[in-house]
């Protein structure tokens, strides 16, 4: 995908913005799904560097992974594309081992595809003063996009980082980079991000 190159005037303040990874878990993350046009492995790389750059900088980093309690905290709509239920794997919510090793990053459980509703996100962004986020994960069309719209309505700046995220299909990750990500933010590489972020 074309990269929208940013000028040399555009900066990320350390103290005023956050990293957000989406779902790089082991059972979404370890390369049982189609990832698409970035390997799982490019994905974990990219934001793990992403992750290094904020740590670094004293930013704010946040880890976001899907699970449930019993399986009755988890969403059932009926919808015209039947999927069977499969057996998760044991650990399946647990952080690829990659991110496990940031220590000072938040973790936050979700129970649905984005990472605003029911959780804690907007109280701590807004309690350290931050009004923008960097966003990467896996699925870009799924729980990146959700996310990133509950972001939009919330009135954070967002910054995508188009490498660091994946999708079942690159039909599906263009799409949302392309026509959605940038009406309510920026698309920027994982590189472009670390040289903006002072």
């Amino acid at each position: 995908m074309e990269q929208h190159q940013p000028t040399d005037t555009q900066s990320l303040k350390a103290e005023k913005t956050a990293l957000v990874v989406i779902d790089l878990q082991q059972g979404i993350a370890s390369g049982a799904m189609t990832s698409a046009p970035y390997s799982s492995a490019e994905v974990i790389r990219n934001a793990g560097k992403l992750a290094d750059a904020f740590t670094e900088k004293g930013a704010f980093v946040v880890f976001v992974k899907v699970s449930w309690f019993d399986g009755k905290d988890a969403l059932k709509p009926d919808t015209d594309m039947q999927t069977s239920p499969r057996q998760l794997p044991e650990n399946w919510d647990r952080l690829v081992p990659e991110l496990a090793g940031f220590k000072t990053a938040h973790v936050i459980t979700k129970r649905q595809w984005g990472a605003f509703f029911g959780t804690d996100l907007d109280l701590q962004l807004r309690r350290r003063g931050i009004d923008t986020i960097v966003l990467c994960g896996i699925s870009t069309s799924i729980g990146v996009d959700t996310t990133a719209r509950e972001a939009f309505q919330h009135g954070y700046n967002q910054v995508f980082a188009e490498d660091a995220m994946a999708a079942s299909t690159k039909e599906e990750h263009d799409y949302v980079c392309k026509t959605i990500f940038p009406r309510i933010g920026k698309v920027r590489s994982s590189e472009d991000i670390v040289r903006m972020l002072k």
